[in-house]
């Protein structure tokens, strides 16, 4: 089969030849222009000026005002209903470490959707007990999977850390 394969023999040679070539030459300098700013080396500790706002992390409840002569902003929270105030906690516990646990996306929306039911009924001035115990209902129908070990979260701890939830949700109404 003469003249089917890749001449291995001559290849070497030619690369041997190339270097040889380089060799009298000495390195290659190739210049690179650009049409763009000139960036600052990594690690000099230089300031970027960024002209425009730029965000690290998450935005939740942020107030932004850019570009502006005037501005008056104002939060509103709403304050637990007296009574409520252990249950508030625990589920904004629960909502910070939610996303660490490793639900499947879909599961650990429906869990946040329903710890903010049950926080957004906790903050009205009569709160409907049932729409709380329904909404806690509808997390730790969520949580009990990985609590039982029918289904493994992906993080290590992630069977206590339900149960432990599952039972701080269970508190009396």
């Amino acid at each position: 089969m003469a003249g089917d394969g890749i001449n291995r023999r001559n290849i070497d040679k030619f690369v041997k030849s190339l270097q040889r070539e380089f060799d009298k030459r000495g390195p290659i300098r190739i210049p690179v222009v650009t049409d763009s700013p000139e960036l600052p080396p990594i690690g000099t500790g230089a300031t970027v000026n960024y002209h425009g706002p730029v965000f690290h992390g998450d935005m939740s409840g942020a107030q932004i005002a850019w570009n502006n002569q005037t501005v008056t902003q104002a939060q509103n929270t709403s304050p637990v209903t007296p009574g409520y105030e252990q249950l508030a906690e625990f589920i904004v516990q629960v909502l910070q470490q939610l996303p660490s646990i490793g639900l499947p996306a879909d599961d650990c929306a429906d869990a946040e959707s329903a710890a903010r039911d049950a926080l957004t009924e906790v903050t009205r001035p009569e709160p409907e007990a049932s729409k709380i115990r329904r909404a806690l209902n509808a997390l730790k129908g969520v949580l009990a999977p990985i609590a039982t070990g029918v289904t493994a979260g992906a993080a290590e701890g992630a069977q206590e850390w339900s149960r432990a939830a599952i039972e701080g949700l269970t508190l009396p109404l």
